[in-house]
């Protein structure tokens, strides 16, 4: 695997020059801003980095080609962010592109004398990049939001659909919601989304009467929200698919949003503007992490790289601020410091306050937000700390 500085195999150094001459990342519906000139970059080595005596050395292992390399791009350029807003000065973070292959990544980033890897960003690549690192007793904090991909040095800090789901639940039951029904598609994120409800239960009481799966599709949905209905027996239903389809359910359980059902959503109805256009989910409530510091963030990604950042591309920026709050600890050249990743008190980054439980999963603090009179509030912020 080659290193460039700009390149469709591109491995990056976190650098200005470096980040801002490869940044073009158009997410669905943006208008492409007028291009940049690039600034002008000597050719890179073909040998090893330089040698770092004051500065540690971290590995982005992100696609930065192929179908999600726009997205690869966007978590780098957060990168870039990170260190710029803090004048970081004791940190190397070079990109590895996984798309070419998430080992042979892991294995040059390892060569090349990293001490730590931010990455990978899907929870498939995880086992292969772990092939290399665990030999050279290097953690990985992975982007993904699947928890059974944690470890011991695996740490998952994606945002994990069950845990918005949960407290979603907890913050019904606290309104008085007792028996809860679910439609749920088939395929793994319906399966999360019922165990959540059960584990919700478990931890916060009440019963899971009904649970209903359908096909993603136009009318499947539909199909089943009305078999639900001839159940009944509930108070609370939680549908676990974005808005579009979620509309289309509530629109059979809660005609014109009269009735005393309590909708609940999931994460993915978080930064959907349509929640508000269907009169059926008015009320419905959802949980998500705090977006008002992302909106900040937001303003700041355009302003440097002219286009709109891909919400993932949080996590890019907040693990950065996680490795410098670590490195306050870590002598340069030697391992990274893992139990300081298991601090109880957690961190907080963009996304709000998060820890890492035990088992490697990131712990996050959500926010319940509900679909009131054609907007979205807040009804329960998320707690500050731990």
């Amino acid at each position: 695997m080659k290193r460039f500085t700009i390149g469709r195999r591109a491995i990056v150094t976190a650098g200005l020059a470096a980040l801002l001459s490869a940044c073009s990342i158009i997410p669905k519906g943006a208008e492409r801003p007028a291009p940049v000139e690039p600034v002008a970059t000597p050719a890179p080595s073909e040998t090893a980095l330089p040698t770092d005596e004051t500065r540690h050395r971290v590995a982005l292992l992100v696609p930065m080609s192929g179908e999600n390399g726009r997205v690869g791009q966007a978590i780098a350029n957060a990168t870039t962010m990170a260190i710029l807003d803090t004048s970081a000065d004791n940190l190397r973070i070079t990109t590895y592109d996984t798309a070419t292959g998430p080992e042979e990544a892991a294995r040059q980033a390892i060569a090349e004398g990293n001490k730590l890897i931010l990455g990978p960003l899907m929870g498939t690549n995880i086992p292969s990049v772990l092939a290399e690192a665990r030999p050279a007793n290097i953690p990985v904090i992975s982007f993904s939001n699947d928890s059974s991909a944690a470890g011991p040095d695996v740490f998952v800090m994606g945002h994990i659909p069950e845990q918005s789901i949960m407290r979603t639940v907890q913050y019904a039951r606290s309104r008085g919601a007792q028996n809860f029904a679910v439609i749920a598609p088939d395929g793994a994120y319906g399966i999360r989304a019922e165990e959540a409800m059960r584990q919700a239960v478990r931890a916060y009481g009440g019963n899971v009467v009904w649970t209903e799966r359908y096909d993603r599709g136009n009318t499947s949905i539909v199909s089943a929200a009305q078999r639900l209905k001839t159940h009944g027996g509930y108070d609370a239903v939680l549908i676990a698919d974005g808005p579009r389809l979620s509309a289309q359910a509530a629109g059979v359980l809660k005609p014109g949003g009269s009735g005393a059902i309590q909708l609940l959503g999931t994460e993915l109805w978080s930064g959907e503007s349509s929640v508000t256009r269907a009169s059926a989910l008015d009320g419905a409530l959802f949980s998500a992490v705090p977006d008002n510091r992302y909106r900040q963030f937001v303003n700041s990604y355009e302003a440097r790289f002219g286009t709109q950042p891909y919400r993932i591309a949080t996590l890019g920026y907040d693990a950065v601020l996680l490795t410098l709050r670590v490195a306050r600890d870590w002598r340069v050249g030697r391992d990274f410091p893992l139990d300081e990743l298991r601090s109880e008190d957690g961190f907080l980054g963009l996304d709000g306050a998060f820890r890492f439980q035990r088992n490697g999963a990131v712990e996050r603090a959500f926010e319940v937000r509900q679909v009131r009179d054609d907007e979205v509030i807040v009804v329960d912020a998320a707690p500050s700390s731990f």
